[in-house]
């Protein structure tokens, strides 16, 4: 693993019926990094993971979404599952975190359902992703590129299309984080990573 993470602090942001896989995978990966990583929800208490549409374990949040600032955190990681960035894009708090986040720069990973947050949000205008295909029309509509690959990184955005992908999500995901901020000053414009 790339030792340019450690230290480093990184929210997860989820809700009920996230997919677990999505969520532990990228969550061990980048623990066993070095980085520290949170569970924000838009609720107090605990959590369901599930395996598809079987419920599978309970995870504690660590914190509410809405008392978490942007500048307290490395980077985001946004898992998938089809009802929790579904219940989330529903949610002010959690969108307006992952608008601001995509904003600052910093980097995201977001696979499967969940870049439906990031549209929402209105952040895929000109950015090529990957998704679950079933949302392609989403991101298409919102002004993204949608592509069907295993893991697309723009501009530290980092998306995967399912469970399957998550190798080469992690992989990239650890990258981005070790490469820190992305700037993006308009649509189209060139980046740099500092």
């Amino acid at each position: 693993m790339n030792d340019s993470v450690k230290g480093k602090r990184v929210a997860f942001v989820a809700t009920e019926m996230f997919e677990q896989v999505e969520l532990t995978e990228p969550w061990t990966a980048l623990e066993e990094a070095g980085a520290q990583v949170e569970l924000l929800s838009p609720e107090r208490g605990e959590i369901h993971g599930f395996h598809h549409y079987d419920r599978a374990d309970t995870f504690y949040v660590d914190r509410v979404v809405s008392e978490a600032q942007v500048d307290e955190y490395d980077a985001l990681v946004l898992p998938g599952g089809v009802g929790n960035p579904d219940k989330l894009r529903m949610d002010e708090a959690a969108v307006g975190f992952v608008r601001q986040f995509v904003e600052s720069g910093k980097p995201v990973g977001a696979i499967c359902h969940a870049p439906w947050l990031l549209v929402e949000a209105d952040v895929v205008r000109g950015r090529t992703l990957t998704s679950y295909p079933s949302i392609r029309t989403d991101v298409r509509n919102a002004g993204g590129n949608w592509v069907d690959e295993q893991v697309v990184v723009d501009e530290g955005i980092v998306t995967s299309r399912k469970p399957d992908d998550l190798p080469a999500f992690v992989d990239k995901l650890v990258e981005e984080i070790g490469e820190g901020t992305h700037r993006r000053t308009t649509v189209g414009s060139e980046a740099t990573a500092s």
